[in-house]
Formats: structure tokens, C-alpha cells, sequence
């Protein structure tokens, strides 16, 4: 097996990882603040991000990866989380599953920016092609209008992509843990205090499914998750690897339904399909790596 192939398999898992981020978002979100979500997770998978570096490296970044790691931090631990909460009380998981589908379109941009990647113009077009859908679909749904949690989901899509992007260059000098590791690290001082100030006064009063909830975001989500992702990314190239976010809609979507009962409708099934199929187009098209 090829190390690209690697790079690819490693990526897919990165995105089942991430596949219920949304459905566990919005099973928490009537319960919990959603500053306390989205930060929450982040600060308590900074106690297992430290254990982990205390026992397995004694490498400290240098300037340089610090300021990159504040890039990464910024997108996937306080961007993403942030808005992605807030865009959960008012819309189904199902539906951000669907806006955030131009995720793979944006990742690949942001590659393109900062690895210097160089996709081809085929690529770009059929990239476009599928943002086109995402947009229409989102007016559709909103009656020629966009709803305000479709703001929140593209500050979202723009805020993590940049910090994919960042975070796969930076993997391939620090490896795919190390990166989110550091990142969360980092972090930590300007997180800590909004999370306790938008913690619920009784940790111990929630349902079992709340905890579950927490914990899969905290653990999986802004941790684990990103192990793999990372990794795949860093051997296969950020552009590439970004079209396998296409499975992720898919898995939204199923875990929706039998999570929180949401109904899919037709149209749903239909802008999915063109979405997804777009992007895997693109997967075939040529992409030139920087030597």
C-alpha cells in the first residue's frame, strides 16, 4: 500500500471520527450553553492532550509552529465549535449536513493557499459546481433566503478549513497528535475562563445521552479525531484528502435520523446526492504537489 493510499485511509477515519459531531451537538445544545460546548469540550480534551505529551514527547514547538498552532487553534477549537453550536439550536444536523458539504471545496482552497498545492482547473470547476448546489440548496430551504444559522456554518466551514490546511502543513513536522495536542495546549489560558463562566451551576443533574454527548465531542471530536485526520492529510496531501469529507455528509445525515428521528426529505436526498457526487468528481481530477 502506497503512501498516498495510507494518506487516504487515514483521512477516512479521521471523517467517521467526525461523522456525529452534529448529531451529539444538537442532542446537548437544549441543555447546555453553547459557549460551554463549544469550549467546554475543548478545555477538558486539553487534560488528555497534556498527559499525552508529557508522556510521549519532549519536543516544544518553535516560534514559528507556535504561531501556526495559534492559526490551528483558532479554526478547530474555538471557530468550528463555536458557531456549529450556535447554528444547532435553530437548524436540524441534517441540514448542516448539507451546508457544511462545501467543507471539502474550501479545505481544498485553503490547501491550495497555504501548501501550495496546485489542483487542476477541472478540479476547481467541479469544486465550484458542488458550492453552487450547497448555496441553492440553503436558499431553498430558507424561501430565497439564508437562515441566520447558515451564517454561523459557513464562519464555521471557513474557520476550520483554514485550520485543516494549517494543521495538515504542520503534521508533517510535528505529526498528526502532536499538532491538535499543542494546539489545544495552547489554547487553554483563553478558554478556560468562558468555560467556567458558561458552565450549568450542577454538572451532576443531565441525562445519560447528555454526558455521552459531551464526552464523544470532547473525546472523539476535538481529539482523536484529529489524530487521524491530521496524519492523513500530511501523507497524502490537504487538497486530496479533503474531497474524502464527502462520506461525512452521508454519515450526518444516517446518524440524524436514527439518533433524533429527523425525517429526510427528497430533496434533501437529492441536493446530497449531487453534493457528494460533484466532490468525488473532483477526487479524479489531477493535483499537482509541492516539491
Amino acid at each position: 500500500m502506497n503512501t498516498e493510499t495510507k494518506g487516504m485511509l487515514f483521512g477516512l477515519f479521521g471523517v467517521i471520527a467526525f461523522g456525529l459531531t452534529l448529531p451529539m451537538t444538537k442532542i446537548i445544545v437544549p441543555y447546555l450553553d453553547p459557549i460551554f460546548i463549544g469550549l467546554g469540550r475543548s478545555a477538558f480534551a486539553t487534560i488528555i492532550a497534556v498527559a499525552l505529551l508529557l508522556k510521549f514527547t519532549n519536543t516544544i514547538p518553535n516560534k514559528r509552529q507556535m504561531i501556526q498552532l495559534a492559526i490551528i487553534a483558532i479554526g478547530v477549537i474555538i471557530g468550528f465549535p463555536i458557531f456549529t453550536t450556535i447554528a444547532m439550536q435553530s437548524v436540524p444536523a441534517s441540514h448542516g449536513a448539507i451546508v457544511v458539504g462545501i467543507l471539502p471545496l474550501a479545505t481544498a482552497i485553503a490547501g491550495a493557499i497555504i501548501a501550495k498545492e496546485k489542483p487542476s482547473f477541472t478540479f476547481w470547476l467541479v469544486s465550484l459546481i458542488g458550492t453552487a448546489l450547497v448555496v441553492g440548496y440553503t436558499l431553498l430551504q430558507g424561501n430565497g433566503s439564508f437562515h441566520e444559522a447558515d451564517s454561523a456554518l459557513f464562519i464555521a466551514v471557513i474557520s476550520v478549513s483554514i485550520g485543516y490546511a494549517v494543521g495538515g502543513k504542520l503534521a508533517k513536522e510535528l505529526g498528526g497528535w502532536q499538532v491538535i495536542c499543542w494546539a489545544l495546549v495552547i489554547s487553554f489560558p483563553f478558554i478556560i475562563i468562558p468555560t467556567i463562566n458558561y458552565a450549568p451551576e450542577n454538572l451532576f443533574d443531565f441525562s445519560l445521552s447528555t454526558y455521552l454527548g459531551f464526552l464523544y465531542l470532547t473525546v472523539i471530536s476535538q481529539l482523536f479525531g484529529f489524530f487521524l485526520w491530521y496524519k492523513g492529510l500530511a501523507m497524502a496531501g490537504i487538497v486530496r484528502v479533503s474531497q474524502i469529507q464527502l462520506v461525512q455528509t452521508f454519515i450526518t445525515i444516517i446518524a440524524s435520523v436514527i439518533l433524533l428521528n429527523e425525517v429526510i426529505d427528497i430533496q434533501m436526498i437529492i441536493f446530497a446526492i449531487l453534493v457528494v457526487s460533484s466532490v468525488w468528481i473532483g477526487k479524479k481530477m489531477p493535483i499537482k504537489q509541492k516539491v
